[in-house]
């Protein structure tokens, strides 16, 4: 038996960092980067490293750096992690398994540590594998949950909701993590958005900007849980931004957009303080007319743009200070 599975990229559009903090998110996923596994049978269970566990370095500065950045274990903590919650999580519902050990590879071309998901495009993926392996069906809008466990729980890894939930329903979401809802099912209310509904957007990204994820989230989440005035106010604001977005896009009001783009990357940078590097990228976007804000944590930015005229010469600036561009494919 040869289980093939796939996680894409993602693109927070509207409302993150808010996911992590009960507000509310309006995500896609996009074809053009995507995270692979391959599980068969074998006699023991094993797991293949892939270049993010590469174990040769050209220098020592080059080793620092790479255990920085991963980690110790690369993507293999990761399927690891997620494999022993699928286990419990089987136990614990007592799922009896067939008596099989399986071997998993993963392979991914999303660009690393930019904010586009790579990490839990490889944890959603290796869940889809070996439900599909053991046959078991997790409910769906519980295994975002469990890929959010492993990572959070299992590696210490901060991190929400939104990147797993729009990795796991795949196309575009509007999520709410309502507190009460959150912390009495695990899960958030999650509602499928028609892509068709969407404006044209775009993804740009710098892969020098690489930088791990989770520094950023346990900043915040320590502002977060000492409950400063300021942090829980744009929370709010965030969710309402989401919230917006997603009653104009369903009421065919997609010009709306573009200033709830940028009204999100504003109050990130009012409160948060972003570092300079990642605001140019935004600045050099919106100088041609287009929107723009963080895609995830930084690195990447999504926006709006009005035709291929504009596009071009969005491309264009952003070439210009080291970024790549394209048209996101959403699935």
């Amino acid at each position: 038996m040869l289980i093939r599975t796939r996680s894409y990229a993602r693109a927070g559009l509207l409302g993150n960092p808010s996911d992590g903090y009960f507000g509310k998110t309006v995500s896609f996923v996009f074809r053009n980067f995507a995270a692979d596994l391959v599980m068969y049978e074998t006699p023991e269970l094993g797991f293949v490293p892939s270049d993010v566990d590469d174990a040769t370095f050209a220098s020592p500065d080059e080793l620092l750096r790479d255990i920085q950045l991963f980690g110790y274990y690369g993507g293999i903590r990761l399927m690891k992690a997620v494999a022993k919650l699928f286990f419990l999580y089987c136990r614990d519902h007592a799922i009896v398994l067939p008596q099989k050990n399986f071997t998993v590879r993963y392979t991914s071309n999303i660009p690393r540590l930019v904010g586009l998901s790579g990490s839990s495009a490889i944890c959603t993926a290796m869940l889809k594998a070996l439900q599909k392996f053991y046959d078991v069906e997790i409910p769906l809008e519980e295994a975002p949950t469990l890929c959010l466990e492993a990572e959070r729980d299992e590696l210490d890894i901060q991190c929400g909701l939104q990147d797993r939930v729009i990795q796991v329903y795949e196309g575009c979401v509007f999520m709410d993590f309502e507190q009460s809802l959150v912390e009495s099912t695990g899960h958030g209310r999650y509602e499928r958005l028609d892509p068709a509904l969407l404006p044209p957007l775009y993804i740009a990204y710098d892969p020098r900007r690489a930088e791990v994820s989770g520094t950023y989230h346990k900043k915040l989440r320590v502002l977060f849980e000492e409950k400063k005035p300021d942090i829980l106010a744009a929370m709010s604001e965030f969710a309402d931004i989401a919230q917006k977005g997603r009653d104009a896009l369903v009421a065919g009001r997609r010009d709306e957009l573009p200033a709830l783009v940028n009204a999100n990357f504003d109050l990130r940078d009012r409160i948060f303080n972003v570092a300079p590097a990642n605001r140019r990228m935004v600045m050099a976007a919106r100088s041609t007319g287009a929107s723009a804000k963080f895609a995830g944590s930084g690195g990447a930015i999504v926006g709006t743009y009005a035709d291929d005229e504009q596009f071009s010469r969005l491309s264009a600036a952003l070439a210009e200070i080291g970024c790549q561009t394209i048209r996101p494919v959403i699935g």
